[in-house]
């Protein structure tokens, strides 16, 4: 594979940025990416979600008393509203001149997990989704205050609850399990203690807020320290242990680059980051530019969101159907805003079972025969791929140099596709595109789409 290319798809989701970073050092594009606007604006489909607390309580009043009949069009007018939040964030994920910013925003979306499933209320799971945009290339301690005292946060992970003498420790062991020292790194007490500190912690209008009713403010021992802590006192405790850097690191590389990264690796670039202070931007800098460097194609496999926005790019299919993208999405287990738990997405072996291989390859059939994808049969099941719809076609456009022998034109669509490919698998491609393949006669771009759609359906295709 084209190494410019292969960066442009770990940077983003398509080859498109493969040009840009082969006329500029890798690094001056990355910079590039974190100069990028962010879209502060809070989108048209949010205007009648509850944001306030009175407007929530209000909505939650409203819907404690209203018939049966209300209260199911309440719950499919916010479940519609969930689904456009989503169309929405795929629109910047297809459309961002730079969509690093977006890839990064997915990260830690994954990393800091709330899921609308418990945390019910769209305005929130925004107001979270942009603090992790804003801080995508910011700093990891200032990040995880932030989004620890969201709203989303502190419901989803029940610190509404948690209140002294009825401590509820979900939020104390998921700050130090999974977002900042992982398991091993802290012990039983610090999470009990952890909990008396978040405790009051709950819903304000602009992000969680502390209620003296609820708060705890007894000293108790966090990390050998003593003190009535809050949450931002505790988050720089933790930054001061020692595996605080490694957990994230080995994270991103994972996100990125290696589904397995070496711990030496993981060690060598989670020194860096303590170095500069748990700044983002230089980490990714350095990890990007040095692992450029290396031989390293196919060494994660490919998910959900990036094996369909490139199988859509290729095809040149314009204006894609976003909500039919989210559904595909939904059914490869990688649904945005509602990961299956706190854990989030577990990425690797998990984006590659026999079924989900199943379901790309039925998907490049019905995308490379300009057929649109819809919901299957209510009587198949419900993890059931996208069904055809005759009714919903468009045209698909595949680039390739019409001047090039079958042999040369094989060799191209490698450079973009495959990260290797031996002897037996050249000898399959010259049976689709055979030697006196010729450009100008009709039905040669179908030809080049049979070899494309054969090639997607490659273990290779699946690995980046």
């Amino acid at each position: 594979m084209n190494q410019n290319v292969l960066w442009s798809l770990r940077l983003g989701f398509t080859d498109k940025e493969a040009s840009k970073i082969s006329k500029k050092e890798l690094a001056s594009f990355v910079e590039n990416s974190f100069s990028a606007p962010v879209d502060s604006s809070i989108p048209s489909f949010l205007e009648n979600s509850p944001k306030t607390i009175a407007e929530f309580q209000q909505f939650r009043d409203l819907y404690k008393n209203a018939p049966r009949e209300q209260k199911q069009e309440k719950q499919k007018l916010e479940r519609q509203t969930f689904e456009e939040m989503k169309i929405w964030w795929i629109d910047k994920m297809i459309t961002s001149e730079f969509p690093l910013r977006e890839k990064m925003t997915c990260f830690w979306h994954n990393h800091y997990v709330a899921a609308f499933s418990k945390v019910k209320v769209n305005y929130w799971l925004f107001q979270h989704n942009q603090i992790l945009r804003k801080n995508a290339f910011g700093n990891f301690k200032t990040l995880t205050k932030e989004i620890v005292k969201s709203n989303a946060m502190v419901r989803y992970l029940d610190n509404t609850d948690n209140r002294k003498g009825k401590l509820n420790e979900n939020l104390s062991r998921e700050l130090l399990e999974l977002f900042t020292l992982g398991i091993g790194n802290y012990s039983e007490d610090d999470i009990k203690n952890g909990a008396k500190g978040l405790a009051g912690l709950g819903l304000g209008d602009d992000g969680a807020v502390y209620r003296p009713k609820f708060e705890d403010n007894e000293s108790f021992v966090y990390f050998g320290k003593k003190g009535s802590f809050k949450i931002d006192e505790m988050i720089d405790i933790i930054f001061e242990q020692p595996n605080i850097p490694y957990l994230i690191t080995r994270k991103i590389m994972q996100w990125f680059i290696y589904d397995n990264p070496k711990e030496e690796l993981v060690h060598y670039y989670g020194g860096y980051l303590r170095k500069k202070d748990f700044e983002i931007k230089p980490l990714l800098i350095k990890i990007f530019t040095e692992e450029f460097a290396k031989n390293n194609a196919g060494s994660k496999i490919k998910s959900p969101l990036e094996y369909i926005l490139q199988l859509t790019n290729e095809l040149n299919i314009e204006n894609p159907n976003e909500r039919l993208i989210a559904k595909f999405l939904r059914d490869q287990g990688m649904d945005l805003f509602n990961q299956p738990n706190v854990k989030g997405w577990d990425g690797g072996n998990s984006w590659l079972t026999s079924q989900v291989f199943l379901q790309r390859n039925n998907v490049a059939d019905l995308l490379c025969n300009g057929k649109n994808l819809t919901r299957g049969n209510k009587q198949n099941t419900e993890n059931q791929m996208m069904a055809q719809n005759p009714n919903r076609q468009f045209k698909v456009k595949l680039d390739w140099d019409k001047s090039g022998s079958n042999k040369e034109i094989i060799a191209e669509l490698e450079k973009r596709l495959l990260f290797k490919t031996d002897a037996s698998d050249q000898e399959d491609f010259e049976r689709i595109l055979k030697y006196d393949f010729d450009s100008k006669t009709e039905g040669s771009d179908n030809a080049v789409l049979r070899l494309f759609n054969f090639m997607v359906k490659t273990p290779e295709f699946q690995l980046i």
